[in-house]
């Protein structure tokens, strides 16, 4: 059975796009992103009850493997098709290999020191710029999801925001700019007490303080935000891992 035909059967779906929830235009790194999130969800090691958890991972190894080589995915956007036989679908490949490679363990290390490069960058800009638009103004939201972000940085990320504004780059939110004193009060209440509570995983964890950057960050985006720390972490396997890629395989049928 080919792979679109294993698709359809697992997921439903023959469509290499719909199974990992984008679009056709999507860019290589939100291919990469949602094949991270979707493929978690099936992962062997964390879906134990589901018996077809090593199919599906096998079978969205294989199609990350055609939609991430540009003239395989050239071929299925034209013509609907791939080619079973190709390099890139070899059936000898360990495809939990495969993962691996392209989503190395994140350790407290790779945090700390993509933290240090990610702070002031113009990658972190852009980010918050992009969280002010689409939360329309909501410093709530905008610090939940902002990578790397504690209440320390809350001053500097309005100043991103402010300059954007003052440069007609964005709209000016009256979310943002007609913010009350209570809100405020109340977010940096918030986060006083998640830093209190991470300070006490601390102790009770025995970790350092070299450790203390991650288990903040941890506390923080945990209970309502754990969609948006899990967010994060996938965010981070696609920006920090290595970029490894398997070999090119030939052209697809015609």
């Amino acid at each position: 059975m080919g792979l679109l035909e294993r698709c359809h059967e697992l997921f439903k779906t023959s469509n290499l796009y719909e199974v990992l929830a984008v679009n056709k235009e999507a860019t290589e790194t939100e291919i990469r992103r949602s094949y991270y999130k979707v493929s978690l969800k099936v992962h062997p090691d964390r879906a134990p009850e589901d018996p077809l958890a090593t199919e599906k991972f096998q079978v969205l190894g294989k199609l990350y493997a055609v939609l991430s080589d540009k003239e395989q995915r050239a071929v299925y956007d034209e013509q609907g098709l791939v080619d079973e036989e190709s390099d890139v679908l070899s059936q000898d490949r360990c495809w939990e290999n495969y993962w691996r490679l392209l989503f190395p363990k994140i350790t407290v290390q790779d945090i700390l020191e993509f933290e240090t490069k990610y702070k002031g960058s113009e990658e972190e800009r852009q980010d918050v710029i992009q969280l002010y638009v689409q939360h329309q103004g909501n410093m709530d939201a905008i610090t939940a999801s902002t990578m790397c972000c504690s209440q320390e940085d809350e001053p500097r990320l309005c100043g991103i925001i402010r300059a954007a504004i003052e440069a007609e780059e964005v709209t000016s939110f009256p979310a943002f700019t007609q913010e009350s004193d209570k809100k405020k009060k109340s977010r940096r209440k918030r986060a006083a007490k998640e830093q209190q509570e991470a300070e006490e995983m601390q102790k009770e964890m025995g970790l350092g303080e070299e450790d203390d950057s991650l288990v903040m960050m941890l506390k923080q985006k945990q209970k309502s935000r754990e969609q948006n720390f899990n967010s994060f972490l996938s965010d981070l396997e696609t920006k920090y891992s290595k970029e490894s890629k398997p070999k090119k395989g030939k052209r697809g049928k015609k």
